[in-house]
């Protein structure tokens, strides 16, 4: 994979715009382990290999544990997540998938059982924030870091 442009310094204005976006949702008050949930699951659908690493490793440096991590992309099928990341993980997918669900009433009103208004605002930008940085990344082909690989024992 060859990069096409370097984004941050193709419109360093644009980027400040979505750094500000990014600001704002971690200082929003949501739980970081949504946050982390909305960044990865979001970049799975994407498949923005970029920000799939960038997120395992930070909801990992956070102490979300292993499994909690690596189950995310089968959520459905698995019984780690409590009715709130479900509730979370099932609008990350409605709200990013949204040409194809149109938003169903059922995800709204699983998120509405467990977070205010605000909340789901909040919810709901981080969700628009990481489709945008997924966007920059994959659209401009951003290669992830490769991890040095480990000594054999």
């Amino acid at each position: 994979m060859h990069p096409r442009l370097d984004f941050q310094k193709a419109a360093p204005d644009a980027l400040k715009a979505v750094m500000q976006l990014e600001t704002y949702v971690q200082n929003s008050g949501l739980e970081p382990r949504f946050i982390h949930l909305i960044k990865l699951r979001a970049s799975q659908i994407n498949g923005c290999a970029y920000c799939v690493d960038m997120h395992v490793k930070e909801s990992r440096h956070d102490g979300l544990s292993e499994q909690w991590i690596n189950l995310m992309s089968v959520w459905r099928e698995s019984g780690v997540y409590d009715a709130k990341e479900r509730a979370v993980l099932g609008w990350v997918e409605a709200v990013t998938n949204l040409a194809q669900t149109g938003i169903p009433d059922g995800e709204f009103e699983a998120i509405k059982a467990h977070f205010s208004d605000a909340e789901i605002m909040n919810i709901t930008v981080a969700i628009g924030t990481i489709n945008t940085w997924n966007r920059l990344a994959v659209g401009f082909r951003t290669p992830h870091p490769l991890d040095q690989p480990a000594a054999a024992a």
